[in-house]
């Protein structure tokens, strides 16, 4: 009988307890941005639906792209640089990303084989990528995985970099102008 009542009382602090925490690997990014710009005394940043959009959209277009061998098994290019980015505008449609108006975000791939954490973090920390996280301009974030590749893109909160499907405040200027743009900071770092 007291066996039954242990057992009753153990099922009844089980139901209690809250669920276990699963992270994944963009989760745990994520935590160590967070951290390494509390190490600068720099807010954390925020998520921001359209950037995890198009962080999800851009990992699932380079998923297929090899790593190439040029920083011991993890790097922030993929073999073919040519080919980085050809589905850019599709994906900034389906996110709903104006990119007449938006031009302040960043866009940061890394491939590391297996996504391991450490290196992973290692390749935004430690890397001219780690000029953006350090920098205050930057209040959001969106972060998408796929097999070997990692993407961060950054967001401000001003018009220009909020990602939001906000109506162009900048009149006159081409698709291929704004675009271009808005890559630069995918390219600068390369």
């Amino acid at each position: 009988m007291a066996s039954l009542k242990v057992l009753g009382l153990f099922l009844f602090v089980l139901v209690l307890l809250p669920p276990p925490v699963h992270c994944n690997e963009e989760d745990d990014l994520l935590m160590g941005i967070n951290s390494f710009r509390r190490s600068a005394n720099l807010p954390a940043l925020a998520k921001n639906g359209n950037a995890d959009c198009l962080s999800d959209e851009i990992a699932d277009e380079l998923g297929d792209e090899p790593c190439s061998s040029a920083t011991n098994g993890a790097s922030i290019v993929p073999s073919n640089s040519t080919t980085l980015l050809p589905d850019l505008p599709k994906h900034l449609k389906k996110c709903k990303i104006n990119p007449n108006s938006t031009a302040e975000g960043i866009i940061m791939p890394v491939c590391v084989p297996k996504l391991v954490s450490t290196l992973v973090l290692t390749n935004y920390t430690h890397t001219p990528y780690a000029k953006y996280l350090n920098s205050s301009k930057y209040s959001g974030v969106g972060v998408g995985a796929e097999d070997d590749w990692m993407v961060v893109v950054l967001s401000t909160d001003t018009v220009g970099g909020s990602f939001a499907g906000a109506v162009s405040l900048v009149s006159g200027v081409g698709l291929a102008q704004c675009l271009a743009s808005l890559l630069l900071g995918l390219f600068v770092v390369f």
